[in-house]
């Protein structure tokens, strides 16, 4: 979204766990050295804990660059799992062949036995790497156990890691558990990240995604973070990730301690940002406060009258004639500044949250996002009120008749109007009458691109050219769904382009193509 104004080739504080991201803080040194240690030396059972988001999953990932030629692998990152189904599993990532009739937990066994056998007798390694193992039942890990039975007189055969959050430890101490839980030679817990590797977390990531030293923090934006998070990777990152999108629509280079606290303020919704300050205010709560706060609510109320008065007149079916200032507070605060309107449509395409459900699709028809190829632009179109019901994702418009600017932020259409978010995010039933006074004309949202998208243009042939096909059908321009960029699909795309204002070429680049997936919801 933001990447190109910050001079970056993608998002550095992705919440998902990529290998090349991963910051060796002294701790994640330590649990890296703990599990090089362990697999090299076939300790047989290693242990890694942590809490939530301290990148553990981050580690596991980068621990696979680390293994020499000779290590065969089995990474199972879905721990909800029956003990057959893990033995299949194993066997799976091992590229073990199994039997048309082997059905029993023996059959995958003695076939598990014979690779790593095999395996052991050309010099190699076998690492079994268990993700989320907290989640693993008793006889599932009781079956783990069994597993490392698995050796020869002197050596291992093959080395289990058990990755898991804290409570991990809790469950191997239990007595059922007591075999296993001897048998791990090698344990770490995870800590977060120390203030003091705070900036290096931050420069290491900017660095990785391609900063150029442009984008810089604060010191006062360091420790902000730092409280927020107490180190911990994901909750820097999630802040990190909305304290530039703040800067962005800012137009600033810069994040301040100002940007963390609002971003922080995003994603809390104020709680944790407000707590000092609501400790503060009880403890300033004296009569000469209660007068100030009195003289404050009458000048507020003053202003709220006077905004009242200025503002364009509501629609009759809006206003309830015994309370005309409430139903006006309403709708001004379904009025969004520029800020808050774009982080939460933003929120919105993240979250796939539309009237249905229904995660947002890509381009392609895949929940958003697919790959780390996406990335996200903004685009803006001018459309005649008449067309909102034609706009199927998550969108913005301006408001009409204000002297100041505001924007309307829809996240679905119904059949009477559509789902407004107010200031605190909550959803409000609109309608159709409601939009189409309101209704500035300036629509954005946000589109979903590959790098090097190409254009497709009449006499192309391709996958491609069988989406636009379909998408130009369901929006009722006919077309032949052949993969076949004819003369037919040629017309309807010029009679599509000429219909909503776009340069009526024939040809589907980036707008036009943008367009036709806001219009269609599914694949």
């Amino acid at each position: 979204m933001y990447t190109a104004f910050f001079g970056l080739k993608e998002n550095p504080f992705n919440l998902t766990p990529d290998p090349k991201y991963l910051f060796l803080s002294r701790y994640h040194r330590e649990a890296l050295d703990h599990l090089l240690y362990g697999i090299n030396e076939r300790r047989g059972f290693i242990a890694i804990t942590g809490g939530i988001g301290t990148g553990k999953t981050t580690l596991c990932r980068a621990l696979m660059d680390h293994l020499d030629a000779n290590t065969r692998s089995a990474l199972i990152f879905s721990s909800f799992i029956s003990d057959i189904e893990i033995l299949q599993t194993i066997n799976h990532e091992f590229g073990i062949g199994m039997r048309p009739d082997a059905t029993t937990k023996k059959d995958y066994i003695d076939a598990l036995n014979e690779f790593l056998l095999d395996n052991f007798s050309k010099g190699g390694n076998a690492l079994l790497l268990i993700d989320e193992a907290q989640n693993l039942s008793h006889t599932v890990l009781e079956q783990i156990r069994m597993l490392s039975n698995l050796e020869t007189e002197r050596d291992k055969l093959i080395q289990i890691v058990l990755v898991g959050q804290s409570e991990l430890k809790g469950i191997l101490s239990a007595p059922s558990l007591r075999q296993l839980n001897e048998r791990i030679t090698v344990r770490y817990d995870l800590k977060p990240v120390d203030s003091d590797d705070l900036k290096g977390y931050v420069a290491h990531r900017l660095s990785v995604a391609g900063g150029n030293g442009r984008l810089t923090f604060t010191q006062s934006a360091f420790k902000k973070i730092y409280d927020y998070s107490h180190g911990n990777p994901r909750r820097i990152n999630a802040v990190c990730d909305r304290a530039l999108l703040i800067a962005y629509t800012d137009e600033k280079q810069t994040i301040t301690g100002q940007m963390i606290l609002d971003a922080i303020r995003d994603l809390t919704g104020g709680k944790e940002a407000g707590q000092r300050q609501g400790r503060r205010s009880k403890q300033m709560t004296t009569p000469l406060t209660v007068l100030l706060l009195l003289l404050l609510l009458i000048t507020g109320a003053f202003a709220a009258w006077h905004l009242w008065l200025k503002a364009p007149p509501l629609p009759e079916a809006m206003v309830r004639p015994s309370a005309p200032v409430n139903a006006q507070r309403k709708v001004e605060n379904l009025f969004l500044d520029e800020r808050s309107s774009f982080t939460g449509l933003y929120d919105l395409f993240r979250d796939g949250a539309q009237s249905s459900g229904e995660k947002t699709l890509g381009p392609d028809g895949t929940p958003y996002p697919k790959t780390a190829d996406l990335n996200l632009g903004l685009v803006s179109f001018n459309l005649a009120p008449e067309y909102f019901p034609l706009l199927k994702r998550p969108f913005r418009v301006t408001v009409g008749g204000l002297t100041r600017p505001a924007y309307l932020l829809i996240s679905s259409v119904s059949e009477g109007g559509a789902v407004a978010l107010d200031r605190a995010g909550r959803p409000r039933p609109v309608t159709r009458d409601f939009i189409l006074t309101y209704w500035g004309g300036k629509v954005s949202f946000l589109y979903p691109y590959e790098e090097g998208e190409r254009h497709l243009n009449k006499g192309m042939t391709s996958p491609e050219v069988i989406k636009l096909q379909e998408r130009l059908n369901r929006i009722g321009y006919p077309v032949l769904q052949d993969g076949v960029f004819e003369e037919q699909t040629f017309q309807e795309v010029v009679r599509f382009q000429r219909d909503f204002g776009l340069k009526a070429d024939g040809i589907v680049g980036p707008r036009t193509m943008a367009l036709l997936f806001q219009m269609t919801d599914t694949d």
